[in-house]
């Protein structure tokens, strides 16, 4: 009977771990943009798997990347997504500040701000970060602003995506 009940402890974890090895291929990140009234700022967080992570610096910055253990590793991969994302209005930049970065159980952080035009009724998205890697990579955007929540996916060639987000005068 324990014999049994082992056995199916191991396939089950078998189970477990194909689905983790499928898991750790997810090639994706979520960013939300949030506007935030309270700070009159629109903060950008950047979420990645910490696996897919610690693949990607090593291909960017080298085999002795690590991005669990160094600090360095993880500002240099703050700053390549920095570089890689962008907020525009009427195809200007919008100046995002980096605010700081961190590890949190299988996720990657990076989050910036900006302070929020005085008037934005569109918003241009562009986010290649990892996307330069691997063709494969999608990065979700959720725009959250009054309680909408708007969603650019960027896939495939998709370089530019625009948000509409409606001239709220107050």
């Amino acid at each position: 009977m324990i014999k049994q009940h082992v056995k199916l402890l191991i396939a089950v974890s078998l189970v477990l771990a194909a689905f983790a090895s499928l898991a750790h291929q997810q090639k994706a990140s979520v960013t939300k943009v949030l506007f935030n009234p309270r700070t009159e700022h629109i903060e950008v967080m950047h979420r990645f798997y910490l696996h897919d992570a610690e693949h990607a610096v090593k291909e960017i910055f080298g085999k002795e990347a690590d991005i669990i253990g160094s600090e360095q590793t993880q500002r240099q991969f703050a700053e390549y997504v920095a570089e890689r994302f962008a907020l525009m209005r009427d195809g200007q930049a919008l100046p995002l500040g980096a605010v700081g970065f961190e590890t949190e159980g299988k996720f990657f952080w990076v989050y910036q701000e900006t302070p929020t035009p005085v008037t934005l009724e569109a918003l241009s998205v562009k986010h290649n970060a990892l996307r330069d890697i691997w063709p494969e990579q999608e990065n979700l955007v959720n725009v959250e602003k009054d309680d909408e929540v708007k969603s650019l996916n960027f896939n495939g060639n998709v370089e530019l995506l625009e948000v509409q987000l409606g001239g709220h005068h107050h």
